[in-house]
């Protein structure tokens, strides 16, 4: 048997497409698990994201760090908080060496509030950056 004559299955589980090369970021994982359990598929994500079906496929397969106005718009889609869509994410960014800042001392306590909680000092800090800007 040569090369063309390999068996190839193809299971109806298996996606349409180019298989990945390397492995999908959390933000795409999430993104697809959210737009999978309303039933959608990617260019209806697009068609309500009002972007191409190719950026619904970066967000998805190679996106790890989204631009904040990216996150604000599919948290929106989904009607939810930018911070309920990154939960559970953890940042690709390389961290910095030396002891956290006094600022991420703080939205470490944050985080660890209650839901409602961090709505309510989230709210404060967009209403008082609103006002300085």
């Amino acid at each position: 048997m040569n090369h063309y004559e390999k068996n190839i299955v193809y299971d109806s589980c298996m996606s349409a497409g180019r298989p990945a090369t390397k492995k999908t970021p959390q933000f795409g994982k999430r993104l697809s698990k959210l737009r999978k359990s309303k039933g959608w598929t990617q260019p209806e994500l697009a068609e309500y994201l009002n972007v191409t079906v190719k950026a619904v496929t970066y967000y998805e397969r190679e996106a790890s760090n989204p631009t904040t106005k990216t996150v604000e718009r599919i948290a929106a889609v989904f009607k939810m908080t930018p911070a309920e869509l990154m939960e559970g994410i953890e940042s690709t960014q390389r961290k910095r060496s030396g002891p956290p800042s006094r600022l991420e001392n703080i939205f470490e306590q944050i985080s660890q509030l209650p839901k409602t909680r961090q709505k309510l000092v989230a709210d404060m800090l967009e209403g008082f950056l609103e006002k300085t800007s």
